[in-house]
């Protein structure tokens, strides 16, 4: 079974988070929610609780397939100043696992200098941001283990495009008739 984990960090989007998160368990997968901080109740964007599963101080985060970084303003911000949160996300960069990021929260990755040089799309309010990149003007851009999506509005498409690296086709395919797509 694979494992995923999608970070939260107040503010952020809940379609972006929660998206995935409903297509991902309905393949199979193991999907946890991590709220970034010492409380598991976290504050979307739209002023929804949400209580995470686990916290990032409560659990070793390391054994994951992918990570799966939602945007949503602040959100993206609160997550990228999260010390932790950031070395987590280093390590899935470093050890070639797989990571999900969408809307703002790619400029997590190039404030820190995370996987340069990779073709990425995001939501246009953060593009400047990401000059060491290969910016393309799509929806969705996977390359090798680095999917991104463009914003909120296409986050079924990113839910898909995770689901795509991690289930198997039939699986897919069962949970698009189930959702009538």
């Amino acid at each position: 079974m694979k494992k995923v984990y999608v970070l939260l960090a107040d503010g952020f989007e809940l379609i972006e988070a929660l998206t995935p998160v409903d297509v991902l368990r309905r393949g199979g997968a193991d999907v946890v929610t991590v709220s970034i901080t010492s409380e598991k109740d976290v504050m979307s964007a739209q002023k929804v609780l949400v209580k995470a599963d686990t916290t990032l101080k409560e659990t070793d985060l390391k054994d994951g397939d992918m990570i799966v970084l939602p945007g949503g303003y602040p959100g993206y911000v609160n997550l990228g100043n999260s010390k932790e949160a950031v070395e987590l996300i280093k390590y899935y960069v470093i050890n070639d696992k797989f990571v999900g990021v969408i809307c703002g929260a790619p400029s997590i990755l190039g404030n820190n200098g995370l996987a340069s040089g990779k073709k990425i799309t995001c939501h246009t309010s953060v593009k400047e941001l990401m000059k060491n990149y290969q910016y393309e003007e799509k929806n969705i851009v996977k390359d090798e283990k680095l999917i991104t999506g463009m914003g909120a509005g296409y986050a079924l498409d990113f839910a898909f495009k995770l689901a795509e690296v991690l289930l198997e086709p039939d699986t897919i395919n069962k949970i698009k008739t189930g959702m009538e797509l």
